[in-house]
């Protein structure tokens, strides 16, 4: 248990605000320098509040959190390589006329046609996750940054025959302002989220217990969430988890929806930024 907390701890501590804490203050404005998105979960089954407000991000066409008085999830995962769980969550999310996000990198695309075709064939939209998944902060350069995303989009059109849509999620996380800006200025909208949980780790998953009591208290409304398709408690528990969001009175949005209602108030920026449990 003390080492599953350890992991917990420096999982969050990277992925979900601990890196920005050093030198930086809660304030509400976008780090020059690089920093982890970062959320603070105050009151459950509310919105969290990200370490960067909506209003600021909505200056840079991104956004982590819908309508707060609308019950839709917008369901969205990264998929950095396969591990044999996609076909199995496109099967769940097609029984449940469920639409969802792909954040796909390019070693996936290159290896796993077929499941991309699937994903675009049933009404998924498939996102930019960047070619090599790496700190996306580090690059100074404009033509670099948009070498990352163009060699997605390029690979995402040789293997489906489509224009991939411009939807992008910085890898791990870590942004900074001129990345956001690089990527408006591609037309790219910026997908954060306001909940995930550790399910990353192959061989150590979550058990489905401890799954769902990250995943149901913690939901709300207008909820980007975050899974992998690499984990296997995912697969597993999909169909169950969606029930139950369903019971709850949620329903399911394309990620487009997100910005359609873009002028919507959601989300505030106030209070202090924590590592997650």
């Amino acid at each position: 248990m003390m080492r599953r907390n350890g992991r917990i701890l420096l999982f969050f501590g990277l992925l979900f605000g601990g890196v920005l804490a050093i030198g930086a203050a809660f304030s509400g404005s976008l780090l020059v320098a690089a920093g982890s998105w970062g959320l603070c979960f105050q009151d459950e089954g509310e919105p969290p509040v990200g370490n960067t407000s909506q209003t600021v991000l909505r200056e840079y066409q991104a956004a982590y959190v819908g309508d707060p008085d609308e019950p839709v999830i917008y369901l969205t995962f990264d998929a950095g390589y396969e591990n044999g769980c996609t076909a199995q969550i496109l099967d769940v999310l097609q029984a449940h006329q469920v639409p969802a996000t792909f954040f796909l990198v390019g070693n996936y695309l290159e290896q796993n046609p077929e499941l991309v075709r699937r994903m675009a064939d049933e009404g998924h939209t498939v996102g930019n996750h960047t070619w090599s998944h790496g700190d996306m902060s580090s690059i100074a350069d404009p033509a670099d940054f948009r070498s990352e995303l163009e060699r997605v989009e390029a690979a995402y059109e040789a293997t489906t025959g489509r224009e991939m849509e411009k939807y992008y999620r910085p890898p791990r996380g870590i942004y900074n302002e001129a990345n956001l800006a690089m990527a408006r200025e591609l037309g790219y909208r910026t997908v954060f989220w306001s909940l995930a949980y550790v399910d990353w780790e192959r061989d150590d998953q979550p058990t489905a217990e401890e799954a769902f009591a990250k995943l149901l208290p913690r939901i709300h409304n207008g909820a980007v969430v975050l899974l992998h398709s690499t984990s296997t408690t995912n697969a597993a528990i999909l169909d169950e988890l969606l029930t139950r969001w369903e019971e709850m009175g949620y329903t399911f949005a394309p990620i487009s929806q997100l910005f359609a209602d873009f002028d919507s108030p959601a989300g505030t920026n106030s209070g202090d930024t924590h590592i997650m449990e």
